[in-house]
């Protein structure tokens, strides 16, 4: 492999990365560490991330307090034409349950499914948005290990993270990382994945 040839894969890889987004919606009662490792992990693989919240104001309260300044507010998404790479939902049993509420939410999640894009979500989110709404049928898929969660799970893992698909999902707050970096890996590849396990000194 000459060098210019490297330069090249170099630039395009760049490029590619540049043009990859992510949809992070969020309301009152959302986990915050949840949340925050999604966002904080994707943009510093170089994804261009939104953070788009349910609510009338854009400081959106979550499950213990912390506040989150979002983006825009959610009804500024056009639900028929904004198209994302990744839809990923963070976890908190109040901000999943109006997730999973928002009709609009839904639609742009089924369609993202069908049209094989990213779906992610992680904590509550999976049972009560995903399972709740017959998005992961037929899907292996972890959740938060609570029953009221886990009896909601059509084909439930205890793996920290799961992929089947293009449908991510993880347990929690303490696999919040593993669940930013799963999704780094598998919209850009591996190697990005790792530098940034590195980087963050996670394991």
């Amino acid at each position: 492999e000459t060098t210019c040839s490297r330069g090249v894969k170099i630039i395009q890889n760049l490029l590619r990365t540049m043009s990859l987004t992510c949809l992070v919606p969020i309301a009152n009662g959302t986990e915050e560490i949840e949340a925050v490792c999604v966002i904080d992990v994707l943009r510093r693989a170089g994804i261009d991330v939104t953070v788009a919240t349910l609510e009338d104001d854009l400081e959106t309260t979550c499950s213990r307090g912390v506040v989150i300044k979002a983006d825009c507010l959610f009804s500024f998404i056009n639900v028929q034409n904004d198209v994302y790479d990744c839809i990923a939902l963070p976890g908190g049993l109040g901000g999943a349950k109006a997730l999973a509420s928002n009709k609009d939410l839904l639609s742009m999640i089924e369609k993202q499914k069908n049209e094989n894009r990213i779906f992610a979500a992680i904590c509550a989110s999976p049972s009560v948005v995903f399972a709740s709404n017959g998005l992961i049928d037929d899907r292996q898929a972890t959740c938060y290990p609570a029953n009221q969660f886990i009896e909601s799970m059509p084909n439930f893992s205890e793996d920290r993270v799961v992929v089947d698909g293009n449908c991510i999902t993880s347990r929690g707050p303490g696999t919040a990382i593993e669940f930013g970096l799963k999704i780094v890996e598998v919209l850009i590849n591996v190697d990005k994945s790792n530098t940034l396990q590195n980087q963050l000194l996670s394991k």
